[in-house]
């Protein structure tokens, strides 16, 4: 796909008429077609296996080809290498929303290319051709349907389906076609008889003489059934004969076939004139469904660059599609991609964000090692179904059968194998390279998978260009490699006369030669396969010269202990290796950082029980330096080990602290709502007292205005009941008084209203004084002081008005 200047994106893929042949021997590109160490990289690397397994994911048959053709190209830019990876994510977007997925399984897309081949060159289109047309067409409409509902739900549908949004809706149904083409051609393909009159006419005669000649026929089987044992009609080339076992003697006709064992064949001469009328007719029926088909091939011609265009755009929209549903088959990631500069030895990103990590692949599969897996698990699982089945089956017939052989051993060993291979799956590899590092130098034992770590990274980088999702956990970042080079295995050219480490050196020439400083280089045993001294000494220039002019970043594997030592002395390199239990004498296929690895070659000769006079002998050849090497990395791994078990337990910690600073912010802003709702409702319930009160107070002062200048001692008693009521109501807004002041106020309140309605003795009346339990006589009444002296026989005392009953 590439913009035009109304930044509407063009797809452009290869013209459906002429595909060449790019895969040949298993999807193996011919060596003439690529530079030789380009091919030979694709060819180690079996990019052409994964082109394979992601183009199965095709609906159609061009599709799938023109999906290894992208995916074997390889000659993407950067901004091509983003606009496929943006077309993947809105395929799975697609596959996510559920109701645009894109199936093209119903379209013949090779029918449909002879249908534009065919009209091309003016020659009427087949029936089934022309259906394979209305398919294409009613299947670009519901595509249209399809996301106009999507866009109608929720508007953001649009662009997260972009660009394949755009280039759906500008795909063009032309409806008059499928409507002229469904009204001529029925469902298997045949030219319906309403088509034109001629043609109804022609077989309308073909049926009669069909009619007649099966009479015919008929009528002289039954007339020869006693001479002739066995008589059977036949037809060849379109007319109608009897075949006979023995000699046709009594029968008048032309013999087309005679001879022991086979019969006689012939045509009766009653049934000549038949035949040849039948042939007319049906002469006749096939230029009428020529001029049909013919008729419906000029209305095709009118628009037949938009259906060569629709073909295109659905081919590589199912292109798009097997990405995506390869992606989301193998749980991939979309990678970071991004495009990193070399200059003076320094690796420079380009654009604002500034990464740590060069390249970054936390736990990577190797996606054929993937891929295999899966194919032998669903291989022993469908065994087993198989197995149990067939045993059903020989029960429910009755065969006789040892039932613990067949039970015991067979399905008990397929049942093994399965679950070996489930608790067996191919095991991760972690790549983090800082940005400073251009070399990574790889030590480890034989079948550590040093050689697996190689292959994985190289097929990320090439899945990542081509806009493929890379086999690995988020979040995955991967510079933008203009090429991928490679040296992996045994490179002996017996053609060009070179060994095995000859061959090495040519093509690690070669990628020398043609690698940029963008591009990515993997070198699998680099030294090896000469005197070690040498091989270490020529491989530590290599790998020195790749570091200050060479690729933007080298990985490469050795034995040779000198090239560890390189990152001592060039903070460009760095170290790593395979890690190797030695208690099951296995490798884990597990990477450890920033470490070199150690020999193990007499250690495990030690637990395989070598003599131990043949082991003294080797560490003391070996050299006790060596030894203290070796007891150094031992120390470092240990240290390693240790620091990223703190590492993980510093993060366990960091998630519960965070979890519990989550909690405490969760909780403060709970209580500060809740405060404020407090504070909200007293205040609320203040305002309403407070009103309430006002109103009261309002309307006291309204009746008392309106009783007159003297108040009657019924005012009297009412303004007492509104000084109470008062006093009650200014306790409720005293929000601050102390609930002792406010009890004390009440008290009085009630007292003075119980004053304001008692009665005041007069000198001379009797009363009663609750404190003694007696009566006694008033002598003295002072009002403004609500006081009075009373006398109690010889005594006298001095009362308040409360303190005594009338």
């Amino acid at each position: 796909m590439i913009s035009c200047g109304c930044g509407r994106p063009i797809f452009v893929i290869l013209s459906v008429a002429s595909t060449p042949e790019r895969f040949k021997n298993g999807g193996i590109l011919k060596q003439s077609q690529k530079p030789s160490v380009l091919h030979q990289t694709l060819r180690v690397l079996e990019w052409d296996k994964l082109c394979n397994s992601v183009s199965s994911f095709a609906s159609t048959s061009l599709g799938r080809e023109s999906t290894r053709d992208q995916l074997w190209s390889l000659n993407q830019t950067y901004e091509e290498s983003l606009r496929l990876l943006d077309e993947t994510n809105a395929a799975l977007e697609m596959h996510k929303h559920g109701g645009c997925v894109m199936d093209f399984s119903s379209i013949d897309a090779v029918l449909v290319k002879s249908a534009i081949q065919h009209a091309r060159r003016m020659l009427p289109v087949d029936g089934n051709e022309a259906l394979a047309i209305v398919a294409m067409l009613q299947l670009a409409e519901t595509l249209q349907l399809n996301l106009k509902a999507a866009i109608k739900e929720d508007a953001d549908w649009y662009k997260r389906f972009m660009p394949i949004s755009e280039v759906i809706m500008e795909l063009v149904v032309n409806r008059s076609l499928v409507k002229s083409i469904q009204q001529v051609v029925d469902e298997n393909g045949s030219v319906k008889d309403s088509a034109s009159s001629a043609l109804k006419q022609s077989r309308d005669q073909v049926r009669t003489l069909e009619r007649k000649l099966f009479q015919l026929m008929d009528s002289l089987v039954q007339n020869n059934a006693n001479e002739t044992s066995s008589l059977e009609v036949s037809n060849v080339d379109g007319r109608w004969c009897l075949r006979s076992g023995s000699s046709l003697t009594n029968l008048k006709g032309l013999l087309l076939s005679s001879g022991s064992g086979v019969g006689s064949l012939l045509e009766p001469l009653s049934a000549v004139p038949l035949n040849d009328e039948l042939q007319q007719a049906r002469a006749l029926v096939a230029k009428a469904e020529a001029d049909v088909l013919l008729k419906l091939t000029e209305k095709m011609q009118m628009d037949l660059e938009d259906i060569e265009n629709l073909l295109d755009s659905i081919i590589q929209l199912d292109v798009i599609n097997a990405r995506a549903t390869y992606g989301l088959s193998f749980g991939g990631t979309c990678p970071d991609l991004f495009l990193a500069e070399n200059k003076n030895g320094a690796s420079v990103e380009s654009g604002p964000v500034k990464r740590e990590w060069t390249l970054s692949l936390p736990k990577a599969y190797h996606p054929l090692l993937v891929q295999q897996h899966r194919q032998n698990l669903q291989k022993g699982r469908k065994d087993v179904r198989f197995a149990v089945s067939e045993l059903r089956r020989k029960k429910l017939q009755g065969e006789k059968f040892n039932v613990k052989e067949e039970t015991d051993i067979n399905i008990s060993s397929l049942e093994m194998q399965v679950n070996r291979l489930e608790q067996s799956p191919p095991v991760p590899v972690d790549f983090f390279i800082a940005q400073r590092t251009r070399v990574l130098v790889i030590t480890g034992p034989n079948t550590g998978g040093k050689t697996i770590c190689l292959k994985t990274v190289g097929l990320a980088a090439l899945m990542a260009r081509s806009g493929l999702h890379v086999l690995a956990s988020e979040p995955v970042r991967i510079p933008w490699f203009d090429s991928v080079f490679a040296d992996i295995g045994d490179e002996q050219s017996l053609s060009q006369s070179l060994s095995t480490f000859s061959g090495h050196l040519k093509q690690i020439s070669d990628i020398k030669a043609q690698s940029t400083n963008q591009s990515l280089v993997l070198l699998d045993e680099v030294g090896a396969g000469t005197n070690p001294l040498e091989g270490a000494a020529l491989g530590m220039s290599l790998l020195e010269s790749f570091a200050e002019t060479g690729a933007l970043l080298t990985i490469a594997t050795t034995h040779h202990s000198e090239l560890k030592t390189l990152k001592y002395s060039n903070n460009t390199f760095e170290n790593a290796c395979m890690e190797f239990d030695e208690v099951d004498l296995k490798p884990t296929y597990k990477i450890l950082w920033g470490i070199p690895g150690r020999s193990n070659a007499i250690n495990i000769a030690e637990r395989l029980g070598l003599p131990e006079k043949v082991l003294d002998k080797a560490r003391k050849q070996y050299g006790a330096a060596s030894a203290e090497i070796n007891e150094v990395i031992i120390d470092m791994e240990r240290f390693k080990q240790q620091f990223q078990e703190h590492v993980k337990e510093s993060q366990h910690y960091l998630m519960l602290s965070r979890n519990l600073y989550e909690k405490l912010l969760k909780t403060k802003r709970t209580l500060m709502e809740h405060g404020t709702n407090l504070r909200y409702r007293k205040t609320t319930e203040v305002s309403e007292a407070a009103a309430v009160a006002r109103s009261l107070l309002r309307k006291k002062v309204r009746q008392l205005r309106s009783s007159g200048t003297r108040p009657s001692p019924r005012s009297t008693t009412d303004k007492s009941q509104h000084e109470s009521e008062t006093s009650n109501q200014h306790r409720e807004e005293d929000v601050k008084e102390s609930p002792t002041s406010v009890s004390k106020h009440s008290v009085k309140v009630a007292r003075q209203s119980t004053s304001g309605k008692r009665r005041v003795p007069e000198v001379g009346d009797m009363v009663h004084v609750p404190s003694i339990g007696k009566k006694a006589t008033v002598i003295k009444v002072e009002s403004s002081k609500e006081q009075l002296l009373v006398q109690v026989g010889n005594m006298k005392m001095k009362l308040k008005l409360t303190d005594i009953e009338t």
